[in-house]
């Protein structure tokens, strides 16, 4: 299975703001931004040209994805089944991206990180509706169930991550049972409930030339 190995730290370095890719660590003050808010590499400090266009858009996708922890296939693939579903194209983008398995269940608490979550995913740590499901990519639908397999709940980390995702509050569009591991997925988010800091129109321009 192909993965980003790229460090965390400078993936959010390069996008120039907070990607929430290494949990509990991007809420203190040993966060990379906070202390290094400038490109990485060798002339990191002196990147700050003027972007084209086509770089403003290319820019919007690389965050996109690389907050969501997708490959460009992924990404595209699922671009494609935003833009033949009903709706808004990037409204449905973001909602897609949203209902990945891995991401609800990292919304609920159960990873410190979405690659933590994907992790606990993977170890066939998370059941929907009662059945195990080992697949990140899933799409969560309105209603499902999603909880912590039996085995891994006496996890020590995933009690930490749920803790502090309960203390931070969760989104309107799940419910979550801290104490029993376990979350409903009650509606789609609207587009006020997703991430502010992503433009989808800069997404859907790059990818209709």
């Amino acid at each position: 299975m192909a993965r980003n190995l790229d460090p965390k730290c400078r993936q959010c370095r390069r996008e120039g703001e907070k990607l929430f890719l290494k949990g509990e660590k991007c809420f203190t003050d040993k966060c990379a931004i906070e202390r290094r808010s400038y490109a990485p590499g060798q002339h990191g400090q002196k990147s700050g040209a003027r972007l084209s266009d086509y770089g403003k858009q290319l820019r919007e996708k690389q965050k996109t994805r690389r907050m969501y922890g997708v490959l460009e296939g992924q990404f595209r693939r699922v671009y494609f089944a935003a833009s033949q579903s009903k709706g808004v194209t990037g409204e449905r983008l973001l909602q897609m991206l949203e209902t990945r398995l891995d991401n609800v269940a990292y919304r609920m608490g159960f990873g410190a990180s979405r690659t933590e979550a994907r992790q606990v995913v993977r170890h066939n740590g998370v059941l929907v509706n009662g059945r195990r499901v080992n697949i990140p990519s899933y799409q969560v639908r309105a209603g499902d169930v999603i909880e912590v397999a039996q085995r891994a709940k006496d996890h020590l980390r995933i009690k930490a991550a749920v803790e502090a995702a309960e203390s931070r509050g969760f989104p309107d569009w799940i419910e979550v049972d801290a104490k029993a591991l376990k979350g409903t997925f009650k509606s789609l988010p609207a587009r006020a409930e997703l991430p502010s800091s992503i433009n989808e129109s800069l997404i859907i321009e790059l990818y209709s030339k």
